[in-house]
């Protein structure tokens, strides 16, 4: 088994389990870094950037023609695990005086006012709770990215609950409501503050809007490509049962939510890559996800931290907590990250982070000092504990 980079010493667990998710899980592509006390501890990679691949060539030495390996840069979609670093924004907005999450949305956004959520707050927003996690009429592809129909969409939506009562995911609306949101506060669009305050100076590549240049780059360029959950080789698990029964419903809140763009979009296509889509186009490397959140909470190689003991608190407050009415289990999330539970574990009950359906998973914790940051173009059927990135936490809690 070829795997590629570097652990430190005590961290050899974690390239254990690392290896068997190519031989026992599936894996057919993918990257796992660490971060701890701002020190880079794990930086693996392994397998090939092409999903129609053999899921074992590329990781040994009898790799085939034309197989292109994963590499050092190669960067991934990872779905919702960006929802994890564009609340990043909003958090460092509010650190920065710029922006109050006790105040009403239509404070920033007045169009925003309107289908009974007047009384709608920013946390509210960030945490799953403002009531539209779907829309009565889907956006096309080309809507979902154009920066303006997205936004009145939702801002146009009659809520589904009265805002701040309950919460429910808010799979694909996550994008437009954020985005307009930083949007009003700023001026800038997300993707444009977050590469150039946050990801730009760290030297992390990760992108929400994957620009030009990077998605022209090398052979095929460095973006790995994936294949959906939904299609008949992808990587099979475990979801609950009652999850899929909903999700398998048409009318229910649960496939509206995810199908709020129709039809499914083609995340190897390029308008969709460049798409500042904040709730699930985000593309990066699993180094540069561990590299951010391991700077939320202290100086690193990189540079230096980016929250203050204050924000880091504020980012794990729980903020909701209890039945999800999209996710149709327990989940728990504060201002814009899912937090810690049963239905999404990550290292303690101190994390915060976010998954991505179909594997990745990227958070900090702020006990423990770590960045964690996992990706993977072998899709699971899985939306919140992929078994992948479930042994890589097992593993480093041991060496912890």
């Amino acid at each position: 088994m070829n795997i590629q980079g570097q652990v430190a010493e005590g961290f050899e667990a974690v390239r254990d389990a690392f290896i068997r998710n190519f031989e026992v899980l599936g894996d057919r592509g993918a990257a796992v870094a660490v971060y701890r006390d701002g020190r880079r501890v794990v930086d693996l990679w392994a397998g090939t950037r092409d999903v129609d691949a053999d899921a074992g060539a590329g990781v040994g030495a009898g790799a085939g023609v034309g197989v292109v390996p994963w590499t050092a840069d190669t960067a991934q979609v990872i779905r919702s695990a960006t929802k994890g670093v564009a609340a990043v924004v909003p958090l460092l907005l509010h650190q920065r005086g710029l922006l109050d999450l006790d105040a009403p949305v239509g404070a920033y956004w007045p169009e925003f006012k309107a289908g009974g959520k007047e009384g709608a707050l920013v946390r509210d927003l960030l945490a799953h709770r403002a009531g539209v996690p779907a829309l009565d009429v889907p956006l096309t592809p080309q809507q979902a990215a154009d920066g303006l129909t997205g936004a009145r969409a939702v801002a146009a939506q009659q809520a589904f609950w009265e805002p701040g009562t309950a919460h429910g995911y808010h799979a694909q609306t996550y994008s437009w409501l954020l985005s307009e949101l930083v949007l009003r506060v700023t001026g800038a669009s997300l993707g444009k503050w977050l590469a150039q305050e946050v990801t730009g100076p760290l030297g992390l590549d990760f992108w929400i809007g994957l620009p030009e240049a990077e998605a022209a780059s090398g052979r095929v360029g460095r973006v790995g490509a994936v294949e959906p959950p939904e299609s008949a080789g992808a990587l099979r698990t475990r979801p609950r049962r009652n999850v899929s029964e909903a999700y398998a419903d048409p009318q229910s809140l649960t496939r509206r939510a995810f199908a709020a763009i129709t039809p499914l979009a083609d995340e190897n296509a390029p308008a969709y890559r460049a798409a500042e889509l904040p709730a699930s186009a985000g593309i990066g490397t699993a180094r540069a996800l561990a590299g951010l959140y391991a700077a939320l909470l202290d100086d690193t190689e990189d540079g230096p931290r980016l929250f203050t003991p204050q924000t880091v608190a504020l980012a794990g407050a729980e903020l909701s907590a209890g039945p999800d009415r999209v996710l149709v289990v327990n989940t728990r999330f504060g201002p814009g990250h899912m937090l810690h539970s049963p239905a999404s574990p990550m290292l303690s009950p101190a994390s915060f982070g976010h998954p991505g359906r179909g594997g990745s998973l990227a958070f900090a914790d702020p006990e423990a000092g770590i960045g964690f940051g996992y990706v993977t173009n072998a899709l699971a059927k899985s939306v919140t504990a992929d078994p992948r990135a479930q042994a890589l936490i097992r593993a480093l809690r041991t060496c912890l």
